[in-house]
């Protein structure tokens, strides 16, 4: 028993920092793989492996030698979390004598005493001679670790070898615990015109393993996974986004049809901690500061039913919320230019005493280059909106119905403001602008836009009649 536990700690052993290779998904997974040295001798080995992840997903296991893969061949494997603990250990000994060791009457002098061990839960019971002893105190002493029992979850390969000695084996599987996100800082200067962007990945371990000096891969998509069954140093660039340029930052490539994004340096993935890497970073975006009213945002419109244009009350929300974004052009001529990962953007901007406060937060998805990324700040308090109605005609027999919006904007800023309304024409599909105090445009099958200027303590007024018929 403890010739076979020497066995599987020695080849708990460290292995060299190029030996290991971590990759982690956005979707809590990570594949780990490794090259550990083995001792074979010709025919079969059982060989074990500790120090893998107690999250592992034992069917992805794969094993091959790189020292001769044409003659050795896995005949069985067996992934084994029976961890050590008190409770497991007596319950092996249930049936057998075992000793307890306590301090006699006097307070110093040891006494043993010997018995049968009967039970171990909720208190131990013994049998002493011909009479049961509950709950005796003391400590037990036993003569060895049961079978079977392991300090580390431990990989346990049947190996037949046609070559003997010394091999080099690659070890891989996946494991639950692992994920990645990234974090944005943007910095937005004085006249909310340009900003300096700073992305940072954060990893998270809790696989139920340390992985030392590991190469370090991030994969940025959304793959698609089978279901599971249930089983028991910053760098600036004044015109492109900066990966870092010594060798040891991020790097990125594409990879199938995701991105991946490589770590030039060993790192250290320590067990259940989480680490920050810079990833990229870049200085003096253009960004351009966006207010829209969208006075029937969150109507749930669904529930106006199948015939929600026949009730004249549909589509007559009136929120005062004007909301603001940041939003810049992920391209290269706008100093960026690299798929940008999901992830959260954080937005500050110095005060008056020249100290950055937070300004808002927004989570943005995957985004490729040369698209728009859009962060919302959250709701101007200067501004306002109101939006109602004030007139409807319904005309069944001729098929349409006709009604008229009107939208208030008011300004209590020392400054003119560019504000986007939008309106949802939901009504009906078929609909016809017959009269707009404002030029507009359509943005989709139901939705226009009215941009608007509204001078400083000032008001705007938009008004519009839609006809709708079938």
């Amino acid at each position: 028993m403890k010739k076979s536990l020497a066995l599987l700690l020695s080849l708990g052993l460290a292995v060299p920092a190029s030996a290991m290779e971590v990759t982690v998904y956005n979707s809590n997974l990570g594949l780990i793989k490794e090259i550990r040295p083995f001792t074979l001798k010709n025919g079969v080995n059982s060989v074990g492996v500790v120090d893998v992840a107690a999250q592992i997903d034992p069917t992805s296991v794969h094993f091959k030698s790189l020292t001769a893969p044409d003659a050795v061949s896995v005949l069985e494997q067996d992934f084994r979390y029976d961890l050590i603990s008190q409770e497991k250990i007596l319950q092996r000994y249930l049936g057998h004598e075992i000793e307890l060791q306590r301090y006699g009457r006097d307070g110093d002098k040891k006494e043993l005493i010997r018995g049968t061990l009967l039970s171990s839960s909720g208190g131990k019971v013994m049998k002493v001679g011909d009479k049961l002893v509950l709950n005796p105190q003391g400590e037990a002493i036993l003569p060895e670790l049961p079978e079977g029992l392991l300090t580390k979850p431990t990989l346990m390969w049947l190996l037949s070898s046609r070559k003997a000695g010394e091999h080099q084996g690659e070890i891989s599987y996946l494991t639950a615990g692992m994920s990645w996100n990234a974090d944005y800082v943007l910095v937005v200067d004085k006249d909310d015109a340009k900003a300096d962007l700073n992305a940072w990945v954060t990893v998270s371990n809790n696989s139920g393993a340390t992985y030392k000096d590991a190469k370090l891969k991030l994969v940025a998509g959304d793959i698609h996974r089978a279901p599971q069954p249930q089983r028991m140093g910053r760098m600036y660039a004044a015109k492109s986004m900066a990966m870092e340029s010594d060798g040891s930052g991020m790097t990125e490539k594409s990879f199938f049809e995701y991105h991946m994004y490589s770590l030039g340096r060993a790192t250290t993935l320590a067990e259940n901690s989480s680490k920050q890497v810079e990833m990229a970073s870049a200085a003096g975006v253009p960004v351009r500061k966006l207010f829209t009213y969208d006075g029937v945002q969150g109507v749930q419109w669904h529930e106006f039913g199948d015939a929600a244009y026949w009730d004249p009350g549909y589509g007559l929300g009136s929120g005062k919320k004007i909301a603001v974004h940041f939003e810049f052009d992920n391209k290269k001529t706008e100093g960026l230019g690299i798929p940008l990962p999901k992830g959260r953007v954080r937005v500050y901007k110095k005060d008056h005493d020249g100290s950055l406060q937070l300004a808002g937060e927004d989570a943005i998805d995957h985004t490729p280059k040369d698209e728009k990324v859009r962060v919302k700040m959250g709701e101007s308090f200067d501004l306002v909106g109101e939006r109602k109605r004030v007139d409807y005609r319904s005309d069944l027999k001729g098929r349409r119905f006709e009604e008229t919006f009107e939208i208030r904007l008011r300004n209590h800023k020392d400054a003119d403001a560019a504000v986007t309304v939008v309106e949802h024409l939901y009504r009906w599909t078929n609909w016809k602008v017959v009269d707009a105090s404002a030029k507009w445009t359509k943005k989709d099958a139901q939705t226009i836009e009215f941009p608007v200027t509204v001078k400083k303590d000032g008001e705007a007024v938009v008004t519009y009649t839609v006809k709708y018929s079938w």
